[in-house]
């Protein structure tokens, strides 16, 4: 599994405890909705709901006879009935449904409890990045393509860039925890056989699900294969934000670095050593989510109308992918919440190439003044390289060219080296992302 996670709540969600809870739960509001309806005796629901339990290790000792989970399940629950003296009402129990009745709706309720949790730790990672992407609006830094200088930016904008897509992935994972909010109870081939639709729609509303329109044994898996993918979207964010400081900190950039703790030991035989071990666990840790979607598509195809290669699949990778996803979004949130940033350092590493960063907008205020693109392209690219091969002043070298002072003012070169102008409209995106 994973070595630890900070929020255990989501762990308990996926313990036998509480996934026979939620068994029982089921199997309750189906005998209430079919006494509501007639079918079970009106004064054995209340009986069921008072006395009916179960002890976990009593289900698995049944199970290691019966080789069935749920018929050890509700072996034991009759059990509990006949100890509390009432045996008669057990025979009410499961009445008209098939296992995966059962344990496809429980899992319904497990998941919705899993996503509630993840949904919050989703809004807490995308609050700290408004805060600090509002912290470093203005806190310029060089833009990097290809990992090479490109032009410049701020660091608020990296940070809106994330909050951004921490917004999607709000989105794209309420609505793949919102399409799993289903419950079935349409038995073994899904036709209703033994009780009907009413039953159904009467279940699932006590459980706060909507009934699946039509299932087989199982509520189709297309859901929660979206559901997976929604998971390891969320994953793979924590590690691009990662991924970016674990970049940034390496000691030839040294813009920003994850917080390193008094006392805190970075390597067993350097002593100097400041090592990206959060973000690396981060950047890792997504690589196993991300498997995990694979796994989800693989269980969407089931023999006719149900086999179980699904089930072992999904008991693997349904606790392992909330509680990785879980422990990614708390690691991140803390990463980005206790990031150490160096605007100095970042305004020296953009000023490193003595200009370089600004050809861009060299070439096109030399094209506006009346110089040919392919021309202007020329003799910027001159510089530049010449620039690069004998780290040369760039800025100087322009200034100096007769060719580009034939069209632009010494002010003409000067604003086409302005980094306010190349920053004026910052402020613009961020009202696009986080309004006025």
């Amino acid at each position: 599994m994973i070595p630890r996670y900070t929020r255990p709540e989501i762990g308990r969600i996926w313990s036998d405890q509480n996934r026979f809870h939620q068994w029982l739960e089921v199997e309750l509001a189906a005998s209430e909705a079919l006494a509501e309806l007639g079918v079970v005796p009106a004064d054995v629901a209340p009986v069921l709901r008072a006395h009916a339990g179960f002890d976990v290790a009593r289900i698995h000792e049944i199970e290691r006879e019966v080789k069935h989970d749920v018929i050890a399940f509700t072996t034991a629950v009759s059990e509990t009935l006949a100890k509390a003296g009432h045996a008669e009402a057990s025979r009410w129990l499961h009445y008209g449904l098939t296992s995966n009745d059962v344990v496809d709706t429980a899992q319904a309720l497990m998941l919705r409890q899993a996503s509630a949790i993840l949904l919050r730790g989703l809004s807490d990672l995308r609050e700290v990045l408004r805060r600090r992407a509002r912290e470093f609006q203005h806190t310029v830094q060089i833009g990097r393509t290809h990992g090479v200088h490109a032009e410049p930016i701020t660091f608020g904008l990296k940070l809106a860039i994330w909050h951004e897509e921490a917004g999607r992935n709000l989105a794209r994972l309420s609505a793949a925890a919102e399409d799993l909010r289903v419950g079935k109870t349409s038995g073994a081939v899904g036709t209703f056989g033994h009780i009907g639709p009413e039953a159904e729609e009467l279940i699932c509303a006590r459980l706060n699900l909507k009934p699946a329109a039509v299932a087989s044994q199982v509520i189709q898996r297309d859901r929660h294969a979206a559901f997976v993918a929604a998971l390891a979207l969320a994953a793979a964010l924590c590690e691009k934000i990662a991924l970016e400081v674990r970049h940034l900190q390496r000691t030839e950039v040294r813009e920003a670095e994850e917080y390193f703790s008094k006392g805190q030991k970075g390597s067993s035989a350097m002593p100097h050593k400041r090592n990206p071990v959060t973000c690396e666990q981060i950047c890792g840790l997504a690589r196993v989510v991300r498997a995990n979607v694979q796994a989800a598509f693989e269980d969407v195809a089931l023999w006719h109308e149900r086999d179980i290669s699904h089930s072992s699949v999904e008991r693997v990778i349904l606790p392992d992918s909330t509680i990785l996803t879980d422990y990614l979004l708390d690691k991140t949130t803390g990463l980005v919440d206790k990031l150490m940033v160096y605007p100095e350092r970042m305004r020296r590493n953009l000023e490193l190439t003595r200009g370089l960063v600004f050809s861009g907008q060299l070439l096109l205020d030399l094209a506006a003044a009346g110089m040919l693109r392919e021309e202007a392209y020329r003799v910027v690219q001159n510089h530049a390289m010449r620039a690069w091969e004998e780290e040369g002043d760039f800025r100087a070298a322009v200034e100096a060219d007769p060719e580009v002072r034939a069209v632009l003012s010494p002010a003409q070169i000067s604003e086409a080296f302005s980094l306010e102008r190349q920053l004026r409209n910052v402020d613009k995106i961020f009202e696009r992302v986080f309004g006025a």
